[in-house]
């Protein structure tokens, strides 16, 4: 059933991670290195603090460009309330978060640490693969 599968099965696990101390600038180069659209922001010991997305780059340079002074460090721009999930929710709830929000993924938290990221695209991943395994189990017993 798809319900009993968890984000803990289909979650990413190495993600690009920025600090709050590192340098605006690197952390866009490192969003655009990566092709991706934001990063968690994390402390040393792993704790998630933040989230630094596109948007975040853009509110920052614009106002640094309205003020003249274009810069600064990703702790100063990040979006520090984040919702997240734990490895142990399940796909369905997860998939029904995505849609009642904007979100197209969620920082996956346990015990206080960032340990992942699920995202729509994890989430259809799983449905696929569940999927086709009830279509197998289907077809190896049609022919008994």
């Amino acid at each position: 059933m798809l319900k009993s599968i968890k984000v803990r099965d289909y979650m990413t696990r190495r993600l690009v991670t920025f600090r709050t101390d590192m340098d605006l600038f690197t952390a866009i180069h490192r969003l655009l290195e990566h092709r991706i659209s934001g990063a968690p922001v994390v402390d040393d010991s792993g704790a998630l603090l933040g989230l630094l997305s596109e948007g975040d780059c853009l509110r920052a340079i614009l106002s640094g460009a309205y003020y003249e002074s274009v810069g600064g460090r990703v702790g100063d721009y990040m979006t520090r309330t984040v919702e997240t999930v734990s490895p142990e929710t399940d796909i369905i709830e997860v998939s029904q978060r995505f849609l009642d929000g904007r979100r197209r993924r969620l920082p996956v938290v346990e015990a206080g640490r960032l340990v992942g990221q699920i995202s729509r695209h994890d989430v259809l991943r799983a449905v696929k693969e569940f999927a086709q395994h009830d279509q197998g189990q289907l077809s190896a017993g049609e022919g008994r």
